[in-house]
């Protein structure tokens, strides 16, 4: 089978309510649990996974003028988020922590995985660029991460090769659609910004992240389409109205992490023992069969390239005498 897995955009609270749909998503397929580039397991990493904020100089108004005056002049070539974005204050948060999550978990360089793609956008266009893709510019896994991340007028823009990035979700908060040529026959999405389950808003702080978990589930529902046309099994998982309650309002929060990491645990892993997913699921192949699944010897910083790309029934095992 060719697989594919998407994570969508969600700040700190998304983060880690995709560290738990992650968790359930393993245990429900039997694949073993990640390490870092080290070797070390998941729950030896930093706990804060960028959420520690610090100052990097002072934001700055408007925050991309080539942006801002791009969408002035024909709006409906971009998304509402990067037509507001533009006119917004260029951010001021440094983005080195989130940096050094990715560099503790994988090292330095790219990612010896062949499939990994990272969304961002272009700062001075607006438009659409996904690291790791041929044709892309050249970056660090941890540039490129840091860029996906980086909100605008929250985050600092990342500099890559001479320009200025911000956050992927500018265009979309899944970007499903990203892999809609790609022939997969099973595509899994975490969606930390939609939602199935809407909550009332009484509140009129709720207002505005209501209507954007709106918005992202009619684009999120639009680019699934796409792909189940094309003849593509897609599972999506999103947060259910118990999520959004210990998540709260503000998604760059970085209180009750682990009650909302908690209960993605629980209610990802009741979406994925629904019949029709568990079906989707069940193709999967698992650790227990061996000659589906081959994991090299060693922390995976140090794993040869030849060993993520040929995972092949029958393949060599990297180290097991035939090279």
């Amino acid at each position: 089978m060719k697989v594919g897995l998407v994570l969508g955009a969600g700040g700190v609270q998304g983060g880690a309510w995709l560290t738990g749909a992650l968790d359930a998503l393993v245990r429900e397929t039997e694949w073993e649990g990640l390490r870092d580039a080290g070797g070390r397991p998941a729950n030896e990493a930093d706990r804060s996974a960028g959420a520690r904020f610090a100052c990097d100089g002072l934001p700055s108004w408007p925050g991309s003028w080539r942006l801002a005056l791009a969408t002035l002049r024909d709006p409906r070539r971009f998304p509402p988020a990067a037509v507001t974005a533009g006119w917004l204050p260029r951010g001021f948060i440094s983005t080195e922590p989130l940096k050094d999550t990715i560099r503790r978990a994988a090292g330095g360089g790219w990612s010896p995985h062949p499939g990994l793609w990272i969304v961002a956008c272009d700062y001075a266009t607006g438009r659409r660029v996904v690291f790791g893709r041929a044709g892309s510019p050249p970056a660090t896994l941890a540039d490129a991460v840091a860029a996906s991340c980086a909100i605008p007028s929250f985050y600092r823009p990342v500099e890559i090769d001479g320009r200025f990035y911000v956050d992927g979700g500018m265009w979309s908060t899944s970007n499903l659609d990203v892999i809609r040529n790609e022939d997969f026959d099973l595509v899994i999405c975490l969606n930390p910004t939609s939602s199935l389950h809407p909550t009332r808003a009484w509140n009129p702080i709720e207002w505005l992240p209501a209507l954007a978990r709106g918005a992202s589930g009619r684009r999120l529902g639009h680019e699934a389409k796409k792909l189940r046309a094309a003849g593509t099994e897609v599972v999506l998982a999103q947060p259910t109205g118990a999520d959004l309650r210990a998540m709260g309002p503000n998604l760059m929060s970085n209180r009750r992490r682990h009650a909302t990491l908690e209960m993605a645990r629980r209610t990802t892993t009741a979406q994925l023992r629904e019949p029709q997913v568990r079906e989707a699921l069940a193709a999967l192949p698992k650790a227990s069969r061996p000659e589906k699944v081959r994991r090299p010897p060693g922390p995976p910083g140090r794993w040869p390239a030849r060993a993520v790309r040929d995972l092949r029934p029958g393949a060599p095992i990297p180290g097991a005498g035939t090279q």
